[in-house]
């Protein structure tokens, strides 16, 4: 995978050398050309296509920044209430990711989302501890989220 992305990389050098004017529009069409050459000879090459795994980091992106601004709404809205009607709460969640990497990315994610932190860990259990906001109210959206993101990391990492 890290060779097709050097090659696409150089393919896209390449192209802006050949080019009269060096700026990054010349080295994005450059690096779109590239890869679709890479795409094309992706079957001379012992790894899978590195596309597949650039369309899973852009999905998990794209999924931290949806659930971060669903839960920057449901905050405000708390936040914004004349009287606080929550109850904060610790609740304890298993997780199926396996690799301490994999576990500290969606410790990050979970606690980077706001209305959540993750407290503690026990990557030997694949338990962790999570502060919630509203723990009635956020249980059930934290672990819709958590799944959500070790699915995605899981299609990234392995």
């Amino acid at each position: 995978m890290t060779t097709q992305i050097l090659i696409n990389l150089l393919i896209a050098f390449i192209w802006m050398l050949l080019n009269e004017s060096w700026n990054i529009v010349i080295f994005a069409v450059g690096y779109v050309v590239g890869f679709i050459i890479i795409l094309t000879m992706r079957r001379f090459f012992p790894t899978p296509f590195y596309g597949r795994k650039l369309y899973a980091v852009i999905k998990l992106l794209i999924l931290f920044v949806v659930e971060l601004f669903k839960s920057s709404i449901v905050v405000l809205k708390e936040i914004l209430r004349p009287r606080l009607t929550i109850k904060p709460g610790i609740f304890r969640s298993e997780t199926i990711l396996e690799t301490d990497f994999e576990i500290t990315l969606l410790i990050s994610l979970l606690t980077l989302t706001p209305g959540s932190v993750v407290m503690e860990v026990d990557p030997k259990q694949k338990v962790m501890y999570i502060h919630a906001m509203d723990a009635k109210d956020f249980h059930n959206n934290i672990t819709k989220t958590k799944k959500k993101f070790e699915n995605a990391i899981i299609e990234v990492m392995r």
